[in-house]
């Protein structure tokens, strides 16, 4: 996971992050199974955005960037 989220932080992948210039990351879960992860994606994209910052809210109020936890974690 750590890998994936440098590729973003460093723009490294096109997409939504790169497009949007997305730096941080205040949110994530953990899955025993890759099918596991990508339900929750699923679900998680079909959430309205108030839903999410609630989510976000919830778990990590100040927004603070979770990088360095899982990259030394």
């Amino acid at each position: 996971m750590a890998r994936r989220v440098w590729e973003h932080r460093t723009k490294a992948i096109p997409g939504f992050t790169r497009d949007h210039g997305l730096t941080r990351l205040v949110y994530y879960e953990a899955f025993d199974t890759r099918d596991a992860a990508k339900q929750r994606e699923r679900r998680l994209k079909s959430w309205l955005r108030r839903w999410k910052i609630e989510a976000i809210d919830h778990l990590n109020p100040h927004w603070r960037d979770l990088y360095e936890d899982i990259a030394h974690g």
